[in-house]
């Protein structure tokens, strides 16, 4: 398609760029509910369907190492679909990632337990957690893309938080699918009930594609596409050409994933631990998501009216200032001081550096490099951050001596918002970048 031939944001039907944000938010809402519900499972039920000859603390450990390895298989993803994306166009990569994490966890939803396998059903299981890592990988940038690049310039933080909203939407939908599969008797549970959520992604993946199929391929991409040619695999020319802008990617990404992995997984182990209700951990997670949902556009918004460094240095900031008063709640033993922590961390503090990411890590990169670029700043964010912050917390905890000992926590929290607000104050303001420039610095 030739640059005549396509309209620039500035011209794209509203209609149309309704219709692009919509796909990307309920893509990213499907990813993210496939992604997470595997996690939720982990602590439920693969131990003993999946590891059964272990210990049972050992095959606990064993089935978050499965959720592990999706989060390693991330950045993967982002450099595999990044280079197409970046070669081939956002769309068709968007439409192949769906695909991948449908099949991944409609087969989880059928896989074979151990007791009827054998070793073959954890093989499986590892296996089809990495294909859903490579295809989360690869699905936010593409998302993201998306929507940012069929803004216009204005508007890009508010589009690009749309997709951000997929997120915490996802994370709501996977704990309530489960809550409402563990209703069930224990028996029926552990025999078909944990699989139900899995199978029910398929409806959610053929509502997403039929939404992906409507929308025209991003403007931004298909006028640069004429210019692209001779230039070398974009991963290469990221940590070649851009090796900065890919570091400061990935630290500016460290502290909102490494608050929110913290807030969400390991806050729910440690608050039972401590002698709150499961039920209650599980609320005040679901509370501060849904919240965070609310809360999105509006820090997207505030990111268009005074550019994404303030925003995002604020969060960066108070990830710092609140880490001890939010364990302090969390350390009351009251359910109100466990919500209003988790409200506190993940709506608002976490949502402040969240909501403005698409738009920023998308004005970050040139247009031949975007999707590489800022897919592998993400996903390699988010493997530092929330991948391995959990297990951080829960090391420091027991050097600690357990308990409620969460001093090292609060300055692990204090760093990674000292490190990002230093990586946001050297990118500097993003806002006003013409993403039609292929060759901007």
């Amino acid at each position: 398609m030739t640059s005549s031939a396509t309209p620039s944001p500035a011209s794209v039907d509203p209609r149309e760029i309704r219709r692009v944000a919509l796909s990307s938010y309920l893509g990213t809402t499907v990813e993210m509910y496939d992604f997470l519900l595997y996690g939720t499972a982990a602590a439920l039920v693969f131990g003993p369907l999946f590891f059964p000859d272990l210990d049972p603390l050992v095959g606990v450990i064993a089935s978050f190492g499965t959720l592990a390895a999706g989060y390693f298989a991330r950045p993967l993803g982002g450099i595999v679909f990044g280079h197409f994306g970046d070669r081939l166009g956002r769309k068709r990569m968007l439409l192949t990632t769906m695909l991948l994490m449908g099949v991944a966890s409609t087969l989880i939803g059928v896989l074979p337990t151990y007791a009827q396998v054998g070793i073959a059903a954890p093989i499986a299981l590892v296996l089809l957690r990495v294909l859903q890592g490579v295809a989360v990988g690869g699905e936010w940038g593409g998302a993201a893309l998306m929507t940012v690049e069929h803004a216009r310039p204005e508007n890009r933080g508010v589009w690009g938080g749309v997709t951000q909203m997929g997120a915490p939407s996802g994370a709501v939908l996977a704990t309530l699918a489960l809550a409402l599969a563990g209703l069930l008797p224990d028996e029926q549970f552990m025999s078909w009930g944990w699989r139900v959520p899995f199978l029910a992604s398929a409806v959610l993946i053929g509502v997403g594609l039929f939404v992906r199929l409507r929308v025209a391929e991003s403007p931004v991409f298909a006028t640069a596409e004429p210019r692209r040619g001779g230039r070398r695999i974009p991963f290469v020319e990221v940590v070649t050409v851009r090796p900065v802008n890919l570091l400061l990617a990935v630290a500016a990404g460290i502290a909102p994933f490494a608050a929110q992995g913290i807030f969400t997984a390991f806050v729910i182990s440690y608050a039972i631990g401590i002698g709150y209700d499961r039920s209650t951990a599980l609320v005040a997670v679901v509370v501060s998501s849904a919240l965070a949902i609310a809360l999105t556009p509006v820090f997207a918004r505030l990111s268009d009216l005074v550019g994404r460094r303030p925003v995002y240095l604020g969060g960066c900031l108070a990830v710092a200032a609140t880490a001890f008063p939010c364990f302090w709640l969390v350390n009351t033993g009251h359910a109100a001081g466990l919500v209003a922590a988790t409200v506190l961390a993940q709506s608002v503090v976490v949502t402040a550096m969240y909501a403005p990411m698409a738009a920023l890590l998308s004005e970050m990169f040139d247009t031949h490099l975007r999707y590489t670029g800022a897919s592998v700043g993400y996903q390699t964010a988010s493997v530092l951050g929330a991948g391995l912050s959990p297990l951080a917390a829960a090391a420091l905890l027991t050097a600690a001596g357990g308990g409620t000992a969460t001093h090292g926590i609060s300055w692990l929290l204090v760093a990674a918002g000292l490190v990002g607000a230093a990586a946001i104050w050297f990118t500097g303001e993003t806002g006003r970048r013409d993403l039609t420039d292929i060759d901007a610095t």
